[in-house]
């Protein structure tokens, strides 16, 4: 964990960290902000285009985090500098558009490993150097796509769960097509693996009996075509999910949203976390 900077914040201390990654094979980075006293460790991922940086410097959350004991831990969206012939030619694929899974078609497949990598790796590396056991999730667009997908692929690992705008249902918007098929080929039944809404009708019993929060703007440019909150509207009501859907008028998909809703998040996390 070579410490790249830090800086003072709230009575903690916000830190941007490189290491090696045996998971991806190359350097990632990632930020970290380590309350006063810190009870919980909370990861969150980001969207589309977004870096270790974005939520660190934009959404605000260090000052309740830090009264409230939540050490905030910010991965990268995606590999970076693998020289994959492409990956940068597109916003919505590539770097900066992981999609929080591991990828199984070349040429993809050796370094875009995010969620063996977040899950085997990254998190539990933190784990180790805060002494922190429990986790919860959440994420934006994405990020919020991530979230609710990790969580419900992986039961028990995290116990408090949100998102702000999530890409709902990816297998029906262009979006999650066109990263599914990159990624994951021409399968449909691997790509309903990674899909929330898909996911959440497979449960048998609610995976979050406390609840799981969505906040959605509906000035969302994306909301009609890429979210599709209600796809996972309707999952969560056929298996008994206890789910809060906000709905927000006059709010767009930025980070003006997300720090208007930011503290409602943090306390939920909290109270699921350690009460």
């Amino acid at each position: 964990m070579e410490l790249l900077s830090e800086h003072r914040s709230f009575g903690g201390v916000q830190r941007f960290h490189r290491h090696e990654s045996a998971e991806i094979g190359l350097p990632m980075r990632f930020a970290l902000y380590l309350p006063p006293q810190p009870k919980a460790l909370l990861v969150y991922l980001a969207g589309l285009t977004c870096s270790e940086e974005t939520f660190a410097t934009k959404a605000g959350a260090q000052r309740l985090a830090g009264e409230l004991g939540l050490a905030l831990l910010m991965p990268d969206t995606s590999p970076r500098g693998a020289n994959v012939p492409g990956e940068a030619d597109a916003w919505d694929f590539g770097v900066g558009a992981g999609f929080y899974l591991d990828a199984t078609q070349a040429p993809w497949a050796r370094h875009w490993r995010m969620e063996g990598y977040l899950l085997n790796e990254l998190i539990p590396l933190v784990q180790r150097e805060t002494g922190l056991d429990r986790v919860g999730l959440f994420g934006h667009s994405m990020g919020g796509h991530g979230a609710l997908t990790l969580a419900l692929r992986h039961p028990g690992r995290f116990q408090s769960l949100s998102a702000f705008a999530p890409i709902a249902a990816p297998m029906r918007c262009p979006w999650g097509r066109k990263a599914f098929s990159g990624y994951l080929g021409q399968d449909r039944a691997a790509w309903a693996a990674h899909d929330a809404s898909e996911l959440m009708q497979l449960q048998r019993n609610a995976p979050y009996p406390k609840g799981i929060l969505i906040d959605q703007g509906l000035a969302d440019q994306f909301l009609a075509d890429q979210l599709h909150p209600e796809a996972f509207e309707t999952a969560c009501a056929t298996v008994g999910q206890a789910l809060t859907l906000r709905r927000h008028a006059g709010y767009d998909h930025g980070y003006y949203f997300i720090a208007s809703f930011i503290a409602d998040h943090l306390r939920h996390h909290a109270l699921q976390l350690f009460g």
